[in-house]
């Protein structure tokens, strides 16, 4: 099946992701538990590779959550891009970079409308050494 190019990058469905993904990132910061893993897709297929740990199924993810403290850092995010597909998946991807290393960090999640609402079904967090000018 092809996806029809008007399908992709829909206005409206680009705002409900910004919206979303803003709002992650602001429960994020400020530890909001709850909030964070309301945000997944709560079933055994969600997955979530983080920086130095992995999670599979949303039992996992909630006790990672829980054993995660407060971050003692900001974030500054670059570049993001977000594609949608149709009315009901996106892709968000970001970098970003934390006051307490020199490493820049990647995000990734995968997006899609469940009953409900916008859930993340895949995320993948990284970072490296960076060199912005290759």
């Amino acid at each position: 099946m092809t996806l029809p190019s008007h399908d992709i990058d829909r206005p409206e469905v680009l705002a409900e992701i910004r919206r979303v993904f803003d709002d992650y990132e602001r429960a994020l910061m400020a530890n909001d538990v709850d909030a964070l893993n309301a945000y997944f897709w709560a079933d055994p297929r969600t997955t979530r590779y983080g920086i130095a740990d992995r999670q599979w199924g949303m039992a996992q993810l909630a006790a990672f959550r829980a054993a995660t403290p407060a971050p003692a850092f900001t974030r500054e995010l670059l570049h993001r891009r977000i594609t949608t597909y149709g009315r009901d998946m996106a892709v968000a991807q970001v970098e970003f970079l934390r006051s307490d290393t020199p490493l820049r960090g990647f995000q990734t999640q995968t997006w899609v409308r469940m009953a409900e609402g916008w859930k993340i079904v895949a995320a993948h967090v990284s970072m490296i050494a960076f060199d912005t000018h290759r």
